[in-house]
């Protein structure tokens, strides 16, 4: 048996891709999103949150974006965040650079999202090659599409994005964990 997963985001864009990702991909999983304003308001809540959560069985996947910092140093800071949770029940998982990053490691589904076949071809420019490693993939994507919107760019994506085609390390290092972790035993946490 699958218990809930709650996913501790650090904006509303990723809940909008979530919600709309998450039951396409896995149908089974029982999730709820928690979008904060921000890392800073993420990470003061993460340690109250986690320490007062009292719903048996549940699991946590805190996500965050790396905005060119050291992901093993920004891992550390927040697996100490979450230090009142023991490891087989809190996930971290840092969208590299940004989540956007991940919109980019699938040019067909931005083609499909946004019904602009040019960008079916941005895969093969080296730019793109490497989506996690932009350094600011948010702009990039606001070149290329100019009415793109965090919000409802993430809901709209959450329909097409696929998870063996996308290109971004980042993006299957957060499903590839999803999976893993939904997919174990429910256990009741004791505090």
């Amino acid at each position: 048996m699958i218990g809930r997963v709650v996913f501790l985001l650090e904006e509303y864009s990723m809940k909008a891709l979530l919600d709309g990702l998450l039951p396409r991909l896995y149908p089974e999983l029982i999730f709820l999103c928690v979008p904060h304003d921000g890392k800073g308001d993420l990470e003061r809540s993460l340690p109250r949150k986690l320490r007062g959560w009292r719903e048996p069985g549940v699991r946590f996947v805190v996500v965050r974006d790396n905005d060119r910092g050291d992901c093993a140093d920004l891992k550390k800071h927040l697996r100490g965040l979450c230090a009142d949770r023991p490891g087989e029940d809190c996930l971290i998982r840092i969208a590299c650079q940004e989540l956007e990053a991940w919109y980019l490691g699938d040019p067909d589904a931005l083609a499909e999202a946004f019904a602009k076949e040019s960008l079916r071809q941005i895969g093969s420019k080296a730019r793109f090659r490497e989506p996690d490693e932009i350094p600011y993939p948010a702009r990039a994507l606001a070149r290329l599409v100019p009415q793109y919107q965090k919000i409802g760019g993430a809901r709209v994506l959450a329909d097409h994005l696929d998870r063996w085609r996308n290109r971004s390390p980042s993006f299957h290092a957060m499903m590839d964990g999803i999976e893993r972790f939904a997919s174990r035993p429910t256990f009741t946490h004791r505090p």
